[in-house]
């Protein structure tokens, strides 16, 4: 079973970047990068990646291009484990606009995914409501979109369902009916990790949907990652699993030794 069983609190890398600013206009933020314990791994595989919400500009490239040559240049460190026994999971809203100084907004994430793809075996994920992916489709057999369906990666089985319940008039949305049930149908699946942009609400100030709690705890998923609306505290309990909350962090979910 995947399970965190300890978060550090001390970053073990960050990054300052380009962000919008509510209200218009942009500010310097800072994109932590968090180790988790998860015990053990497949044979080929020592860490997990996960993130979300990068929605932000670092020296005239969008933020998630960035971390993934961090993340790589970390790895030549040997300050993580080596980039080809590591995974990545993208939990959506990659997307921000060149000049960072308006939230929202809604455009091409390709160049994140191909900079993750290029240096990983292997990348899993979601759209965000923000994140165009006409041009993410072809980066590669090792690169996979989920909105409804699973996939075995090393061992693990990944599903995930994109975007968020909404007008479906707009980018990134659906009817909730269409999305519970999508949710629903990852859930029977067995799966290992379950990877949602819009995700259920954890504790107190750990703000979700009530709807897709309620599918996430009829089921047996033992760890659900997501996104979408920013928690202090990124990880809560479910009745029979962990969610994992990446908005605007990156955690690194990384085998004991």
């Amino acid at each position: 079973m995947v399970r965190i069983s300890s978060l550090s609190p001390e970053p073990v890398a960050e990054l300052q970047y380009l962000n919008a600013r509510s209200g218009g206009g942009s500010e310097v933020s800072r994109l932590e990068v968090l180790r988790a314990d998860i015990g053990s791994l497949a044979d080929e595989l020592d860490a997990i990646v996960c993130c979300s919400d990068l929605q932000g500009m670092f020296q005239g490239k969008l933020l998630g291009v960035a971390v993934a040559e961090l993340l790589a240049d970390l790895s030549e460190q040997r300050a993580l484990p080596p980039s080809a026994r590591t995974g990545i999971i993208l939990a959506g809203d990659l997307y921000s606009v060149p000049a960072a100084n308006k939230r929202g907004g809604y455009g091409d994430v390709s160049t994140v995914w191909e900079a993750f793809a290029e240096r990983f075996p292997w990348v899993v994920g979601v759209a965000g409501n923000h994140d165009d992916m006409t041009y993410v489709v072809g980066l590669g057999k090792h690169v996979h979109v989920l909105d409804g369906q699973s996939v075995v990666v090393d061992g693990l089985r990944i599903g995930g369902v994109g975007g968020i319940i909404g007008d479906r008039k707009k980018p990134g949305r659906r009817d909730e009916d269409e999305q519970l049930e999508r949710i629903a149908n990852v859930v029977a699946q067995n799966c290992d990790i379950v990877v949602l942009h819009e995700g259920p609400h954890g504790d107190g100030k750990q703000h979700g949907n009530p709807a897709i709690r309620a599918a996430l705890d009829d089921g047996t998923v033992p760890l659900t990652v997501c996104g979408h609306c920013h928690w202090k505290k990124p990880l809560a309990q479910l009745p029979r699993g962990q969610i994992l909350n990446v908005d605007a962090r990156v955690v690194i979910l990384q085998a004991s030794t």
